[in-house]
């Protein structure tokens, strides 16, 4: 009897399919060498503005907003500081207790913090949380202390506990300094109308790009509270994931102080199927919205806002944000504080200068002391300058085991309680 023959197309197909797996083994294998190659390349750019004189800022910003940002902790605590002209060689010391529990919003402060276990990292011990809690209540007062023009809102701690965790104590009190004063500067009056006004914003972007979601919306009276503490607290109050935190910091620090508001419209742009299937009702619409879906995908809307802000840039909008009466700090001196950013030194020069005057004020104490003119030596800069840069990485080095963990945050902009969203009207 004569074997059955096979059927030749069944070979065919084993050795098509075998290609595609191939291929796709190819293809994938491909992807990751030019995301390596991609990810190796950013980070040379990066370290050579840092190298530059002055510091190449312009180019900072574009890898704080491209794909993956800064990448890593380290960089963001090399990076985030030249985007603030800080000089990380003359941060403010750290707050002493004497005296704080005075302050008027000293108890409100405390109150923020005391709730805001989930916004350290999981499995922490609680000594070790008591310690970075007290850091953040000294470091809050401090800065207050400072701009007694300020004002504090409930959030504000939401935005410096992701500060303390990336960077440390000394470094966010630098940061949160300059942050009030500029891109928060809206949210720290003695009302809530600038912030109200900025909040605005938000219908006209959705007009422009969807008119019918536009209007669903409107016809639901849902308003933008929900929204509210996305823009205060920079996301950060809302987000369950430090990473994607981290991310959007690197974007908002690297951007306008408008940013956050054009975040909020991509996000519900984003979601326009959902918001359309649900109920055209106020409290249903709210709830829905308030609750943000923790697998956004953030790459993709961060270049959609940095889009629509360059298609509809806040000017083009104040008129149907009706700021027409009223001007934004942030958004008035934001030109200035950019300007400032372009001529800093690099760290390894701030670092001699700051290392030489040391060195050259103790001698001239000395000599005072003794009565002789004592010279410094040429190399006396370099010498210290090894033991501070051994002393910068120990620090370092213990703020990216902090801000290496995962914190979990699941709040909603119902958390805050009617006394919040009461000053809203």
């Amino acid at each position: 009897m004569k074997k059955p023959k096979r059927k030749k197309h069944n070979i065919v197909g084993v050795e098509v399919n075998g290609a595609a797996e191939r291929g796709k083994s190819t293809n994938c294998l491909a992807s990751k060498q030019d995301v390596h190659c991609g990810r190796k390349q950013k980070l040379a750019e990066i370290h050579q503005a840092l190298s530059s004189d002055p510091v190449d800022v312009e180019t900072l910003r574009r890898a704080a907003v491209s794909q993956g940002g800064l990448l890593t902790g380290e960089l963001r605590r090399k990076v985030w500081p030249k985007l603030l002209n800080i000089n990380v060689y003359k941060l403010p010391h750290k707050p002493g207790r004497d005296g704080r529990e005075n302050h008027k919003d000293y108890n409100q402060i405390v109150m923020d913090v005391r709730r805001s276990m989930k916004r350290f990292p999981k499995g922490m011990l609680s000594s070790e949380r008591a310690v970075l809690q007290e850091q953040l209540i000294g470091v809050i007062l401090e800065v207050l202390r400072c701009n007694p023009q300020l004002n504090y809102y409930q959030g504000y701690h939401d935005v410096a506990v992701t500060l303390l965790l990336a960077v440390g104590e000394r470094m966010t009190i630098a940061m949160l300094h300059t942050l009030s004063k500029y891109h928060l500067r809206d949210f720290m009056d003695p009302t809530m109308d600038s912030t109200k006004h900025i909040l605005n914003y938000l219908m006209p972007l959705l007009e422009e790009v969807d008119k019918e979601l536009h209007d669903f919306m409107i016809r639901a009276e849902v308003g933008t509270i929900f929204a509210l503490s996305w823009l205060i607290t920079w996301y950060g109050h809302v987000l369950s994931e430090f990473k994607q935190t981290l991310r959007l910091y690197d974007f908002f620090l690297a951007s306008h102080p408008m940013m956050p508001i054009y975040l909020a419209a991509t996000i519900v742009l984003h979601r326009e199927k959902e918001v359309k299937q649900t109920e055209c009702d106020m409290a249903m619409v709210h709830l829905l919205l308030s609750r943000i879906p923790q697998d956004l995908p953030y790459e993709l809307l961060i270049g959609q806002s940095q889009e629509l802000f360059h298609r509809f840039p806040p000017s083009s909008l104040a008129k149907r944000a009706e700021l027409r009466s009223r001007k934004s700090q942030s958004m008035s001196t934001f030109k200035t504080f950019q300007l400032s950013t372009l001529h800093q030194r690099p760290d390894s020069v701030l670092q001699r200068l700051t290392m030489s005057s040391l060195s050259s004020t103790s001698s001239r104490r000395a000599a005072r002391h003794s009565g002789l003119d004592v010279a410094l030596p040429r190399d006396g800069g370099q010498r210290w300058g090894k033991g501070s840069r051994m002393v910068k990485m120990a620090v370092w080095g213990l703020s990216a085991t902090l801000g290496a963990a995962v914190l979990a945050v699941a709040q909603t902009a119902l958390d805050w309680g009617p006394d919040v969203l009461l000053q809203l009207f």
